[in-house]
Formats: structure tokens, sequence, C-alpha cells
């Protein structure tokens, strides 16, 4: 199976990075391989997507494919590195896909940009804090450079239905790999970070994405090792895969994809999203058009006027200890942003927003609709201490109640 034909190569000035883009969109899709492999290892899945209005980059991390070359270290932070390069080269917002020892390089990417990263997809992942197996499991990892049998018998074990094609693909592939390179990629997805936090700083929308067979990375190691930091974290199984879905189902990958790229990549056009990341009033100034309206289930009566729905959007967002959207539809003018979020110590808080924007992209009108009944009340009460002297007190139910008791 040849790979795809992908457009030149581009290299970030002043290194030696380069990456592969396809397509043109205003929203990046990148994807980050894994252990033994190299950045045309997403070839077929990336054939297979469909969503319009992006484009696809992907990349060999140091040590493989053309990268091969590359002096260490080979361990999570450098790739982080070299990646968060490429990304901050492409200059627009994102959604970062990380397969196996990819993703907590991943991750550690969509952490350190939440501004511009508006999901992040861990394919068979292995956890940021590291797999720590036993030397006795992990050497026969270790000596897979060079080892063309061994390798071949790893690929056949954890897969289900890998073609001749794929195999040998991904068997040219590791093969470049040398052997102290393999050593160390190794030792740095099997130790991992000694600092993972255990909760992830990234609080964006996650998907996992498992292989129904796989033997590596179970439904069980998920459950109790990954999906637990993320605050809202989809989960999904790809039937007839193992630990390779993107080389053994790409079709069914992509159709995922599709789907979670979708849902989160138009909320980029009224910068609602990238807002909430940056916590500060200014940064909802871009989006709203000088009219603009704000009603919600914290507010007794809307807010008008960009600067006026500026200062309580930032007071809001500085209130959520985290906010995750977790679906998002748009019909016409309007934008739907169902989220999930928390404050107060941890209190949960759903809801959904409604956006309406004009010709020009700018939200004309914001619904934000909140539930619980009681938390609502607090939030309100919270939001009009920190805007006292800014919006008028009558906008918030706890001075509208102290007003007719009065």
């Amino acid at each position: 199976m040849a790979p795809v034909r992908l457009d030149p190569r581009v290299t970030i000035m002043n290194t030696d990075l380069s990456y592969w883009r396809r397509g043109a969109g205003d929203v990046a899709v990148v994807f980050v391989h894994g252990f033994l492999d190299d950045g045309h290892v997403w070839d077929r899945t990336i054939a297979a997507l469909k969503t319009r209005g992006i484009e696809t980059v992907q990349l060999d991390l140091a040590g493989s494919g053309d990268q091969a070359h590359e002096s260490g270290p080979f361990a999570s932070r450098r790739f982080a590195a070299d990646v968060g390069a490429v990304v901050d080269g492409l200059a627009k917002p994102f959604v970062i896909v990380g397969q196996s020892m990819g993703a907590p390089v991943a991750e550690l990417v969509a952490a350190a940009r939440r501004d511009r990263a508006l999901g992040l997809v861990l394919l068979t992942p292995v956890p940021l804090g590291g797999t720590r197996l036993p030397d006795e499991v992990i050497e026969p990892f270790r000596a897979l450079g060079g080892n063309a049998e061994g390798q071949r018998a790893a690929r056949e074990q954890l897969s289900v239905e890998l073609s001749d094609a794929g195999l040998e693909q991904m068997m040219r592939s590791g093969l470049r790999l040398r052997p102290d390179v393999v050593r160390a990629v190794v030792d740095g997805w099997n130790t991992g970070l000694d600092d993972a936090p255990e909760r992830s700083e990234y609080t964006g929308p996650v998907l996992i994405v498992l292989g129904a067979g796989d033997g590596f990375v179970s439904e069980e190691l998920v459950a109790a090792a990954i999906a637990p930091r993320f605050p809202a974290a989809e989960s999904v199984v790809i039937e007839g895969a193992g630990h390779w879905p993107h080389v053994e189902q790409p079709a069914a990958l992509a159709a995922h994809l599709d789907r979670f790229v979708g849902e989160h990549k138009d909320t980029v056009s009224n910068g609602w999203t990238q807002a909430f990341a940056n916590q500060s009033a200014a940064a909802f100034g871009a989006a709203f058009a000088d009219a603009v309206v704000l009603e919600a289930s914290v507010l007794a009566r809307p807010v008008k006027g960009r600067e006026q729905v500026m200062q309580v959007m930032g007071a809001a967002s500085e209130i959520y200890e985290s906010l995750v959207f977790t679906h998002a539809a748009s019909a016409g003018e309007r934008s739907y942003l169902e989220w999930t979020a928390t404050a107060f110590g941890g209190m949960v808080l759903d809801g959904v927003t409604i956006l309406t924007k004009d010709t020009d992209g700018q939200i004309v009108r914001a619904a934000i609709h909140h539930r619980p009944l009681g938390d609502v009340l607090r939030f309100s009460a919270e939001l009009g201490e920190r805007l006292a002297g800014v919006i008028a007190a009558d906008h918030f139910y706890d001075a509208v109640r102290r007003e007719r008791d009065e």
C-alpha cells in the first residue's frame, strides 16, 4: 500500500521540524502517531474523512520516519514541544488526535493551548503517567529495534483485522527506528510523567476511541487511568479493530472523527469557546456585535450592549472552575451549544447556550440556560457581587429579592 500523495512538506523556519498538510479550512486536525509508526500511518483514515472546511496535518515524531536521524530525548515532553511548534505554525484553532504513545503527546499540546484546542481525541491511549509495566513485560518491547520478526509478531498479536498491505507499511516504518531510539521511546511511554496531574489540564471536549480487540489498551485501563482525568470524556469502541483502528478500520474511525470534529469546529467562528478558555471580558469582545443582547437564567433581566455583555461574560467565565462544550449544532444563523461546568468547589451546572449571529458572523443575541435552579440563584448572587458598580444590581436575583423584602 503506497502512501497517499500529500502536499509538499512545510518546514518551520529555523528548525528541522516539518509536516504535511492537506486540504484547506479555518480548523486544523493534527494527527500524532504512536510507537514504531510514522505520519503515513494516518493516510487511510484521513482519506476517509468527509468533514468540509478543515485541513489535516501529519508529521513524523523525532526518531521516526523522515526524522529517524534526530537525537534524543525521545519522550512525551520533547515530542509535545515539537508538535506544539507545528501547531503554533498553523496559527489556527485545532483538534488534535493522538494514538497510543501519541495520546499523552496530544494531551500536553492541547493543555498548553486551551484557547485554540477545540477537541482532543485519544486513540487506544497509554496513560500520561505511563503504563508502569514491570521489566519482564517491557523488555520484549525494548528489544524490537531492528527486529523484523519481533515487530511482525507484536503487530499480529495486538491487531484483529490488519491487512497484509497495512502490516507491510507498518513494518517499513517500524524498521526505520534505530534500536537505541526504540529502547528510549519504550522507556518514555512506560515510565510516563512523574508529575502527571490527577486531573488533566485540558478541560475541553475529549473523545476516547478503543479497539474492541485491543490486548494492550483495555476498557478497564481507560476507565481506571484515563477517562476520570477529564471532566466529560466520551468513549467509543470500534469493532473489528485491535490496537490500530486507524489502519484496521479507517472508515469507522473516520466516521467518529467526522462527528466529533463537526460538533466542535463550528464553535470557532463565534469565538465563544476560546473566550471561555481565556476567562477575560476582553476575550469576548471580538465575538459580539455592538448591540448584542444577553439573556440568561442567572439574570433577572437582559443585559444589552457589547461593553456590558463583555463584563458579565468575563466575570461569569472566572466563576467556572471548568466548562466543557459537549455538543454543538447549527441551523442557519443560530448555534446551539450544550455544556457542563463546575463552580463553587465542584458544584455541577448543566446548560444550553443559543447564539444568534448576524450576516458578519457576530453574535447579536446570546441566550444561556442553566440548571439546577438553586445553583442558578447562587451563581446569580455571586455574579452580582463581582459586578457591583459595573452592572446595575437589579440584573441579579439576590438584589431583586432584597429590594422586594424591603
